[in-house]
Protein backbone atom coordinates (compact mmCIF):
# COMPACT_ATOMS: atom_id res chain seq x y z
CA UNK A 1 0.00 0.00 0.00
CA UNK A 2 1.59 3.59 -0.99
CA UNK A 3 2.17 6.15 1.36
CA UNK A 4 -0.71 8.44 -0.04
CA UNK A 5 -3.33 5.90 0.15
CA UNK A 6 -1.87 4.60 3.82
CA UNK A 7 -2.27 8.63 4.70
CA UNK A 8 -5.61 8.40 3.57
CA UNK A 9 -6.96 5.38 5.38
CA UNK A 10 -5.71 6.81 8.74
CA UNK A 11 -7.55 10.09 8.03
CA UNK A 12 -10.78 8.57 6.94
CA UNK A 13 -10.18 6.49 10.29
CA UNK A 14 -9.45 9.51 12.79
CA UNK A 15 -12.56 11.75 10.94
CA UNK A 16 -14.79 8.94 11.52
CA UNK A 17 -13.82 8.36 14.91
CA UNK A 18 -13.77 11.76 16.07
CA UNK A 19 -17.80 12.34 14.07
CA UNK A 20 -18.66 9.19 15.97
CA UNK A 21 -17.41 10.53 19.35
CA UNK A 22 -19.11 14.28 18.32
CA UNK A 23 -22.82 12.53 17.25
CA UNK A 24 -22.53 10.25 20.22
CA UNK A 25 -22.42 13.44 22.77
CA UNK A 26 -24.88 15.10 20.55
CA UNK A 27 -26.96 12.39 21.20
CA UNK A 28 -26.62 12.22 24.94
CA UNK A 29 -27.12 15.58 25.17
CA UNK A 30 -30.60 15.86 22.97
CA UNK A 31 -31.96 12.41 23.47
CA UNK A 32 -31.55 11.61 19.97
CA UNK A 33 -35.07 10.29 18.91
CA UNK A 34 -35.54 7.56 16.04
CA UNK A 35 -31.99 6.91 15.92
CA UNK A 36 -29.26 4.70 18.70
CA UNK A 37 -25.96 4.06 19.24
CA UNK A 38 -25.92 0.95 17.63
CA UNK A 39 -27.27 2.70 14.21
CA UNK A 40 -24.53 5.36 14.29
CA UNK A 41 -21.85 2.54 15.16
CA UNK A 42 -23.31 0.89 12.20
CA UNK A 43 -23.17 3.43 9.60
CA UNK A 44 -19.37 4.12 10.74
CA UNK A 45 -18.88 0.51 10.31
CA UNK A 46 -20.34 0.60 6.92
CA UNK A 47 -18.20 3.96 6.06
CA UNK A 48 -14.80 2.74 7.00
CA UNK A 49 -15.38 -1.18 5.37
CA UNK A 50 -15.49 1.42 2.11
CA UNK A 51 -13.01 3.06 2.80
CA UNK A 52 -10.45 0.55 3.84
CA UNK A 53 -12.06 -1.73 0.71
CA UNK A 54 -11.65 1.29 -1.85
CA UNK A 55 -7.95 1.69 -0.19
CA UNK A 56 -7.05 -2.06 -1.05
CA UNK A 57 -8.10 -2.54 -4.84
CA UNK A 58 -6.96 -0.94 -7.77
CA UNK A 59 -9.86 1.42 -7.53
CA UNK A 60 -8.65 3.39 -4.93
CA UNK A 61 -5.21 4.15 -6.64
CA UNK A 62 -6.88 4.79 -9.44
CA UNK A 63 -9.15 7.31 -7.97
CA UNK A 64 -6.15 8.83 -5.88
CA UNK A 65 -3.91 9.12 -9.15
CA UNK A 66 -7.11 11.27 -11.30
CA UNK A 67 -7.22 13.41 -7.68
CA UNK A 68 -3.70 13.91 -8.24
CA UNK A 69 -4.30 14.74 -11.62
CA UNK A 70 -6.60 17.51 -11.56
CA UNK A 71 -4.79 18.93 -8.28
CA UNK A 72 -2.02 19.42 -10.68
CA UNK A 73 -3.92 21.10 -13.15
CA UNK A 74 -4.93 23.73 -10.96
CA UNK A 75 -2.51 24.19 -8.37
CA UNK A 76 0.69 26.06 -10.43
Amino acid sequence: MSDLMLKTVVAARVRVSGWKNTTAEAARRRGDRGQTAVEYLGIIAVVVAIVVLIANTNLGATIVNKLTAQIAKVAP
